[in-house]
């Protein structure tokens, strides 16, 4: 297994500004830092839950149909390549987000959040199955992942000011380098 690429892929698609991302920021911004955290820890719990259900899911595949991880492997890797280029092009110029930043807010938002599923999606059959399929292995995947999204989420919180406005005077930089580690990610699934 590509660790780099695992990495890579993993803090490129947490990091990054995403509908969750943003409401964090906003709730710093509106409520502060301690509100904010009630929603990252709901955030947090959905994202370990989804990619439990991820792993379920893909277990169950991968059994019945072997050769369902080479469609899962290609899909993992377009979805990748898509979000470099939405990476790319992103406009973080207009993050405003209004939302009662609760616990229960952060795991709902987790479910609707179409970047989070797809993550979750497949991040455990492109980067774990492949080479890992025995429970323990997957269950250290899923909390070393989870631990990487509440680090995302947590980062947002702590400095969601300054890295707005950071994202917001070097966006395009930013951008271009981001989309650049994620098609990275995205090719090293086939090495």
């Amino acid at each position: 297994m590509n660790i780099t690429s695992i990495l890579i892929y993993c803090f490129i698609a947490t990091f990054t500004p995403g509908p969750t991302n943003i409401v964090i920021l906003s709730t710093v911004h509106n409520f502060g830092a301690k509100k904010a955290m009630k929603y990252t820890y709901g955030a947090t719990i959905a994202f370990g839950l989804l990619l439990v259900i991820s792993a379920i899911l893909n277990t169950m595949l991968i059994t019945i149909i072997p050769k369902i991880l080479i469609v899962m492997q290609i899909i993992g890797s377009c979805y990748m390549l898509y979000l470099a280029y939405q990476v790319y092009k992103m406009d973080t110029s207009n993050p405003t987000v209004k939302q009662t930043a609760t616990f229960t807010s952060g795991f709902f938002m987790q479910f609707l959040n179409p970047k989070v599923v797809l993550f979750t999606m497949t991040v455990i059959p492109s980067f774990i199955m492949p080479h890992y399929i025995a429970l323990p292995a997957i269950m250290i995947s899923i909390i070393a992942i989870s631990l990487i999204g509440f680090l995302a989420f947590v980062a947002w919180v702590l400095f969601g000011a300054i890295f707005k406005e950071f994202l917001q005077k070097h966006k395009k930089i930013v951008n271009v380098i981001m989309a650049l580690f994620l098609a990275y990610a995205a090719i090293m699934i086939w090495m």
